[in-house]
C-alpha cells in the first residue's frame, strides 16, 4: 500500500515535519490509499513529460522574396543630347543600371543619371558623368514608384554614338 504525505508550512522558510494524511470513514480510521500505484506512476510520467514541452514559440517572420524585372534599352545619343527612360518599381529594393554597349568608340565617357520620374522629367538622385562601357550605377527605392534613367552627353561627343543599357529593378 502506498501512503501520501503532505508537507505543511505556515511560511516559505519554515517547513514542518511531514505528517501522514489519514482519512476517517464512518468512524473507522484507515490510511489514504485510494490511488493504486499504477495511477501514481502514470501521473508522475505525465508530469515529467509535460516539463519537456518548450511551450509556445514565437513565429519566424518570413522574408518576402522580391521579384526583379530586367529591361534593356538601346538608343542613339547625339552631341549635347539626352534620352530618358522611365520605369516603374513595384516594391522597395535595389535598382541597378548598366551601360552594356557603346559604339563605335567605347572610350568616350557619357553620363548616366538615375532619379525619380514625375511624369514629365527625371529628377536626378545618383549620377555618373564619366560612364564608360560596363559602368554601373545603383540606387535604392524605399517603396513602389516611378524612377528613371537618363543617358546624356557630358560635352565629350563630337559624333553620335549608339548605346545599350540594362536596368534591373524590383
Amino acid at each position: 500500500m502506498s501512503e501520501i504525505y503532505l508537507n505543511l508550512s505556515t511560511n516559505n522558510d519554515n517547513v514542518e515535519r511531514p505528517t501522514e494524511a489519514r482519512l476517517h470513514l464512518g468512524g473507522m480510521r484507515s490510511r489514504l490509499s485510494l490511488f493504486p500505484r499504477t495511477f501514481l506512476a502514470l501521473a508522475l510520467v505525465t508530469s515529467v513529460a509535460a516539463c519537456d514541452d518548450p511551450g509556445p514559440t514565437a513565429p519566424i517572420p518570413e522574408v518576402p522574396v522580391v521579384e526583379t524585372v530586367t529591361s534593356t534599352y538601346t538608343g542613339i545619343l547625339s552631341r549635347n543630347g539626352a534620352i530618358t527612360f522611365p520605369f516603374r518599381v513595384e516594391s522597395a529594393g535595389t535598382a541597378t543600371a548598366s551601360l552594356t554597349e557603346v559604339g563605335p568608340d567605347n572610350t568616350i565617357a557619357i553620363g548616366l543619371t538615375m532619379g525619380t520620374w514625375n511624369g514629365l522629367q527625371c529628377a536626378a538622385v545618383i549620377s555618373n558623368d564619366n560612364a564608360l562601357e560596363n559602368a554601373t550605377i545603383t540606387g535604392s527605392a524605399g517603396s513602389a514608384g516611378s524612377l528613371c534613367l537618363r543617358v546624356h552627353d557630358v560635352g565629350r561627343l563630337s559624333t553620335p554614338i549608339t548605346f545599350s543599357i540594362r536596368i534591373i529593378h524590383p
